[in-house]
């Protein structure tokens, strides 16, 4: 008999440096944002009903786009997520005022826009 190996893949976050802007310019989320990062990396979703095993509190919004609260719903942050790909792409970060001014279904990464 062989052996049977089973490999986990866990989600890849992209555009992680731009989280690390997010925190530079909201100073507060810092450890909110850490923890996030750190979770994702060691998660594995298969689909938004195992995300939400996880993150009760996350608003699925289509199939792919998911609101996720930061720091006690003081922020919300926007991610594409690929469940097959096991990739989480960054959106958009703001506060909860913010987000209510945008569409957060429509909203697109614009690299143009970035924090400095």
């Amino acid at each position: 008999m062989g052996t049977i190996s089973i490999f986990i893949v866990f989600m890849r976050i992209i555009a992680t440096n731009t989280i690390k802007d997010y925190w530079e310019k909201y100073p507060k989320t810092e450890q909110s944002l850490k923890s996030w990062l750190q979770e994702v990396e060691q998660s594995n979703w298969e689909t938004p009903q195992t995300l939400k095993l996880k993150y009760r509190n996350a608003s699925v919004l289509t199939g792919k786009r998911v609101v996720f609260n930061i720091n006690g719903n003081k922020y919300r942050l926007i991610v594409d997520i690929e469940y097959r790909l096991k990739i989480v792409f960054v959106v958009w970060f703001g506060t909860h005022a913010e987000y209510d001014l945008i569409n957060s279904k429509t909203v697109t990464y614009v690299k143009a826009n970035k924090i400095k």
